[in-house]
């Protein structure tokens, strides 16, 4: 008989609510010897089933549910796969790089994956597919048929599952220095092995085609930029010229690669600098720009951290109010899950304020549709991208009244 967790009978119903954790706080006992990752049922006080899902208790998340009325299938992985790869056939049609599978949004806790063309690049962020990955990597093969399945396992969250980094080529040959990609009109030169997370930042990808309709004939500034992503965009799309600006020398060098991939590198300057401390310094020097982006790291990754992480939004967010000419635009982004939708703009709103400008929402915006969210989850929604009209300032601010605004204030978003 296989193990079974048995819950509290006091404790909220999220787990019978589609809620795919279980806490080690909501656990009553453990019946049977489960190892760590072994497969366990899940049943509530009275002994009704919840579901099946993996086990480690070393974990916070001390399981992760796979199923609900019947245990997990041997064609399970390759049949969720092949399910995620059908919505992005859908929703990105003929596109071939993007974030494949999306852990709990495709009901595949703890896995992501992310497609460069023919390489797959996998994080294991959980111990059950962590044990599970020679499993893992056959379902990807046939659903994908790719030349490359490489292993990018070293996030943080790891260490909270008990497990160290763990990078290799799982499947066929090493992944090329260089993955070259096409993304919405731009083409990327990705390093799958060394660069941040996997290499490539997929969540903003319509949110970077988004920015680059508001800036024809503007001058940009492209803070936190990693390998250019929003700046490419915004020259594609007809930027006077972009500044591009990151404390990597490794992702700036990536950055400057991609504009002459692209053919753009004539409109472009490139920083490396502490973003806090350049956005200071380009208000010092008078420096003024129609459009500034701001898309930086998690400045949280806990509730523990909220705190700090507000002031430093709120640094940055009123760094760059205070460099956008009237008219211009504000494209702001977080991807700190504790930072609710309702907190970032207050954030932004008291930012604006501190300067005493008027700021117009004109969107609000969460990761591109290869990024689903269970909706059971909440944890799941953490991107936000606010674009925002820069207007006009009012006693004791608006320093920049009077400046034009861009031609195409209304454009598109």
């Amino acid at each position: 008989m296989k193990a079974r967790v048995v819950l509290r009978r006091r404790r909220p119903p999220r787990v019978e609510r589609g809620h795919p954790w279980v806490y080690r706080t909501e656990i009553d006992r453990v019946e049977g010897a489960p190892g760590p990752g072994d497969e366990v049922e899940v049943v509530d006080a009275d002994g009704r089933r919840l579901g099946f899902g993996y086990y480690n208790e070393a974990s916070m998340i001390t399981v992760r549910l796979l199923t609900r009325d019947e245990p997990p299938a041997p064609d399970l992985w390759e049949r969720r796969i092949a399910l995620a790869k059908g919505r992005r056939d859908r929703l990105l049609p003929g596109a071939t790089a993007y974030r494949a599978v999306h852990a709990e949004g495709d009901d595949l806790p703890g896995l992501v994956v992310d497609r460069f063309g023919d390489v797959l690049v996998v994080e294991a962020l959980s111990l059950g597919v962590d044990v599970r990955l020679p499993t893992i990597v056959e379902a990807l093969r046939r659903v994908f048929e790719p030349t490359t399945v490489y292993l990018r396992s070293d996030a943080p969250v790891r260490r909270l599952e008990g497990l160290g980094d763990d990078s290799r080529t799982l499947a066929g040959p090493p992944p090329p220095e260089r993955a070259i990609i096409e993304e919405e009109g731009v083409t990327y030169g990705v390093d799958v092995r060394a660069g941040q997370k996997t290499g490539h930042y997929f969540d903003q990808r319509l949110n970077r085609r988004a920015a680059g309709a508001l800036c024809e004939g503007a001058e940009v500034l492209d803070a936190f930029c990693h390998t250019g992503g929003f700046g490419l965009q915004a020259l594609r799309q007809g930027a006077r010229r972009v500044t591009f600006v990151d404390s990597s020398p490794a992702a700036l060098q990536l950055a400057a690669e991609n504009a002459r991939r692209n053919g753009v590198a004539d409109r472009a300057e490139f920083l490396e600098a502490n973003a806090f401390d350049l956005l200071r310094q380009l208000e010092r020097e008078g420096r003024r720009f129609d459009v500034v982006v701001l898309d930086p790291p998690a400045f949280a990754k806990s509730r523990q951290a909220l705190d700090a992480a507000l002031r430093g939004y709120h640094e940055i967010n009123l760094r760059a109010v205070r460099l956008v000419r009237t008219g211009g635009y504000l494209v702001t982004a977080s991807c700190s899950q504790p930072l609710g939708r309702d907190a970032f703009l207050e954030m932004i709103a008291g930012a604006a304020g501190d300067d005493r400008r008027a700021l117009r929402l004109l969107a609000l915006r969460g990761a591109g549709p290869d990024h689903p969210v269970a909706v059971a989850q909440p944890q799941g929604d953490y991107l936000k991208c606010a674009f925002l009209e820069v207007g006009e300032g009012w006693a004791g601010g608006g320093r920049r009244r009077g400046l034009p605004p861009l031609a195409n204030e209304a454009g598109p978003v």
